[in-house]
């Protein structure tokens, strides 16, 4: 047996492998992006437009980044974490999240979007792409608003035509009486 083998992984190998674990366990879906040819500024403007989204991207070795992935239960990862990969994890709109990588690889087609995970299920880079074009967090809410709103509403006009129309039948009954 060598004496690589029995060693122990080194303390800040393992605290990155736990960091990544941790992101994994607090978001919603996780996205795999090849970021091969991009400047950092360029990567950080990606990261910005993550951030309304808040989505985060992240660059770690692939090795430790598998490990975390393994760790989690999340073998649809495994595979995509080839070549310089980034991690988006997303806590809040998933759908936004999409999008701003969608568009960031409009601008950047270096930015290559390759799948990721939502909840336990591997998503295709189509998959990723088909979430882009979903409505917002927002907009669905605003839709639903206005879809408990509508019965509402008509409800509301209905109980107020009730007294109306009773008042308008007594006032034409009091006028026929009076002629």
């Amino acid at each position: 047996m060598s004496d690589t083998a029995t060693r122990e992984p080194r303390a800040d190998k393992v605290a990155v492998v736990k960091e990544i674990g941790e992101k994994l366990e607090g978001c919603q879906a996780v996205f795999v992006t090849e970021y091969r040819g991009l400047s950092v500024a360029q990567i950080a403007d990606v990261r910005n437009a993550l951030r309304p989204a808040d989505a985060q991207m992240a660059v770690y070795k692939n090795t430790l980044a598998k490990l975390a992935v393994r760790e989690a239960g999340l073998d649809g990862l495994d595979d995509l974490l080839v070549g310089p990969t980034a991690l988006t994890f997303v806590k809040g709109d998933v759908a936004g999240a999409a999008k701003a990588l969608r568009e960031s690889s409009k601008a950047m087609p270096s930015l290559v979007v390759k799948g990721g995970v939502l909840g336990e299920a591997a998503l295709s880079d189509k998959d990723v792409m088909a979430l882009a074009d979903l409505p917002s967090r927002e907009e669905l809410l605003a839709k639903f608003a206005g879809a408990l709103q509508a019965p509402l509403v008509k409800t509301a006009g209905l109980l107020q035509a009730l007294p109306r129309n009773f008042a308008y039948g007594l006032n034409a009954l009091i006028e026929k009486q009076a002629a």
